[in-house]
């Protein structure tokens, strides 16, 4: 424990102005993002909506509306509770007040850019990596701010050990530079157009290794550390396991980079890479279900709350979407599940599950929590909060559910084959979509329930800073004499590390291997975990003592995150780019091409 006597007393003031400028953005975005969404739900019931003008047709604005979304929308939203929380964990200002603004215009400019780009017909024709290469520049660009400005400040904290959601901030920096860079390597042939560096199923698992991934680390990973440090704020409850916290990282961003071939099942992607996407997809749900259950155990004590705080609310809803989002990702993983879901709504409804719960509800909760904070002013209208829960709640579910009917007739009517099984019942694409012309109207209602709600949450925050005082939050703390910290060695040369490395070696060894080796893999796999077993059984003390050593210093602690996100994009694409070529497949004939395709 820190006292004076050991320390030295400080008041530090936080700099929330990026809090309060990335929080108005994410709202403004937000309805900006959903007003498109509900706008291309409508075109499909009713296509005369898209004005007969070419930049407001589905193929144009259904890019808009998903990186609006996600980008604009969640991107400022994390952003703000990246900042704010960031600040008052680690006990110290943000290191750069310059830096926050570069970031803050920098992104404001990037979406500015991407609404004009995307409608005009400039894109990559990339899911969620639409953007032309000049703007992706400038995405790395302002991301590499973002991270020095958080780094600088991790390095200047006042705190001495990292608190959880800080590991997953970590972990989403980290891991989407990464699968941002890689993925949008291209070769430019002019300002407005390029060519990946990857052709065929390689491009292919390269785009779904990202595509999957950007859903993972940065709709959910930040979203995580956002829900560790605000649901325990709002409950006024500490989180419920720390040690399940623990578990919930590690495998959690271990696991998830795994999974992209799920997006690639029954096409020519290598089988054995189609089956690892789907065994780690289903490992998901032991990670997924331990975070879900460990935010709403934390409401341990404090569920009477719920019948008249309207900030909770949103984060069990949210939680509960989580929830709900990553038991059904895995279930639409399993081969003969996505054969019927793949191509048809039903991958809506997941997707928007998790948009609109999961994003949508923990910002909402995460506004409401934070504007009386940032403004010094109780909320305008809690009524008006409570409406626009249940407005909120009732459109994901007529949209969802809209969404379930439809996805599941298409998958029917898409596989439905006569009685010989060999011609099939409905041969004309159409017929799925016309069956499901009614659901579609639907849709748009919900969406459109769901857009009113956050319109009054708008209203309803910006009746609240209207004329009130800008505050920022300050607190007075003991500054601790600095102690050794772990070195780099020493966070890999230990036991868990150690036992860790031999269990994936294992088994790797097992699924690549021939089998007269495997089985020793097998072998090696069961003495190394049963080794493992004991050593935490009787060393817990030695266990514990070495990973809070790791939370005192974020260099190595950053290192370890960054190789266990490294590992399964390295074992998928590595082997997929450099084995499964034309020159290495059997029976290829090697013939130069010059570029006009000449010989």
């Amino acid at each position: 424990m820190i006292t004076a006597a050991t320390g030295t007393k400080i008041r530090i003031e936080y700099d929330d102005t990026p809090v309060r400028q990335f929080m108005i953005a994410s709202i403004f975005w937000g309805i900006i993002g959903m007003l498109v969404g509900v706008l291309i739900a409508t075109q499909l019931g009713v296509w005369e909506a898209n004005f007969k003008t070419s930049w407001l047709t589905f193929g144009r604005l259904r890019p808009l509306h998903t990186n609006a979304v996600i980008f604009a929308f969640v991107g400022n939203m994390m952003f703000a509770g990246v900042y704010y929380s960031t600040q008052r964990l680690v006990k110290a200002c943000t290191a750069s007040k310059l830096l926050s603004q570069i970031h803050f215009w920098g992104w404001q400019l990037i979406i500015v850019a991407a609404a004009i780009t995307l409608p005009l017909g400039l894109t990559r024709g990339k899911e969620y990596a639409e953007l032309i290469w000049p703007i992706d520049i400038a995405v790395a660009l302002i991301w590499v701010v973002f991270a020095i400005n958080f780094f600088w400040t991790l390095a200047r904290r006042n705190e001495p050990s990292l608190y959880v959601a800080i590991w997953f901030y970590i972990a989403t920096i980290i891991t989407v530079a990464m699968l941002y860079i890689v993925n949008h390597l291209s070769i430019p042939t002019s300002w407005t157009h390029s060519y990946p560096i990857f052709g065929g199923v390689q491009d292919a698992l390269v785009q779904w290794w990202y595509g999957h991934n950007a859903v993972a680390f940065f709709l959910t990973t930040p979203i995580l550390g956002i829900m560790y440090y605000f649901l325990p704020k709002a409950a006024e409850r500490p989180v419920y396991s720390y040690r399940l916290s623990i578990v919930h990282f590690w495998s959690l961003v271990f696991i998830y980079i795994w999974a992209g071939p799920h997006h690639l099942l029954n096409t020519s992607l290598p089988v054995w890479l189609q089956s690892l996407g789907m065994i780690f997809s289903l490992m998901l749900w032991a990670p997924s279900w331990g975070g879900m259950l460990n935010g709403l155990l934390t409401l341990r004590g404090a569920w009477h709350k719920l019948r008249t705080d309207h900030v909770l609310k949103f984060f069990v809803a949210a939680v509960t979407f989580y929830g709900m989002a990553t038991f059904e990702g895995p279930l639409m993983s399993i081969r003969s599940v996505n054969a019927l879901s793949h191509y048809s709504d039903w991958t809506i409804a997941h997707v928007h599950g998790g948009a609109l719960g999961w994003n949508g509800f923990m910002a909402a909760g995460m506004f409401y929590w934070l504007a009386p904070r940032l403004w010094k002013r109780p909320l305008h209208s809690p009524a008006a909060a409570n409406m626009h829960f249940w407005l909120g709640t009732v459109g994901i579910l007529i949209y969802m559910l809209s969404m379930y009917v439809s996805g599941i007739t298409q998958g029917l009517m898409l596989g439905a084959t006569k009685e010989n099984g060999t011609v099939l019942e409905y041969p004309n694409f159409l017929d799925a979509v016309t069956s499901t012309k009614v659901l579609m109207h639907v849709r748009a209602l919900g969406g459109l329930m769901y857009l009113i709600g956050f319109i009054m949450q708008a209203w309803n925050i910006w009746k609240t800073a209207r004329g009130a005082e800008k505050v920022n939050g300050s607190v007075e703390v003991f500054v601790a004499e600095k102690t050794a910290q772990m070195s780099i060695r020493g966070s890999f040369v230990n036991a868990p590390v150690i036992y860790s490395t031999l269990l994936i070696l294992f088994a790797a060894g097992w699924a690549a291997l021939p089998t007269a080796v495997s089985g020793l893999c097998i072998v090696g796999f069961l003495g190394t975990a049963a080794a493992m077993s004991m050593s935490v059984e009787f060393s817990k003390a030695g266990w514990g003592a070495w990973y809070e050593r790791l939370l005192a210093n974020a260099l190595p602690f950053t290192l370890l995150t960054t190789v266990a996100v490294f590992i399964g994009g390295l074992v998928q694409i590595i082997p997929t780019v450099m084995v499964n070529t034309a020159g290495n497949t059997e029976g290829v004939r090697q013939i130069p091409y010059t570029p006009l395709g000449k010989r």
